[in-house]
């Protein structure tokens, strides 16, 4: 697998005199096929790592938020109206000083609200201010793609 032996022509007579040297050539073709495949492997695996609680967001046209460098917090309103911080229920009463002791652990003041499309308006409005409450002013609603756009020319 890529030591291999060439033989030196020497400077005879007429005849050949040889003597094998040992090939100092490292083959990296299974290395980059290795790692080829590793890629594909964490590329495909990765999207399915994310925690949630799994709600039936709206749909918008609307596009993502920029990648962050710390992991986001996420808060969840089921559509049965319980709340979650990341995957742990919390009770209404308890989730601004849930969120302030979050707050002053954290660098980023980024959350991401996300909310059951059944879950009344006014519901989620709690929770957004609950949260700005808890010390996060920076909210992001999370929605799926692929919603209704108000620019589209079927919508006038």
């Amino acid at each position: 697998m890529g030591a291999g032996a060439i033989k030196k022509q020497g400077g005879g007579r007429g005849r050949r005199r040889g003597r094998a040297q040992p090939m100092s050539e490292i083959n990296v073709t299974p290395f980059v096929d290795v790692m080829l495949v590793l890629l594909i492997i964490f590329m495909v695996a990765a999207p399915l790592l994310t925690v949630g609680v799994p709600v039936e967001l709206p749909k918008t046209a609307a596009g993502a938020l920029p990648a962050e460098q710390e992991e986001p917090l996420t808060v969840t309103v089921s559509a049965d109206g319980a709340v979650q911080i990341q995957t742990t229920d919390v009770a209404r009463d308890q989730l601004v000083t849930r969120l302030r002791g979050i707050a002053a652990e954290r660098a980023s003041d980024r959350v991401y609200l996300r909310a059951d499309g059944k879950v009344p308006y006014a519901q989620v409005m709690e929770v957004m201010g609950a949260l700005n409450a808890g010390g996060f002013s920076n909210i992001g609603l999370v929605t799926d793609i692929g919603g209704p756009a108000l620019d589209s020319p079927g919508s006038e």
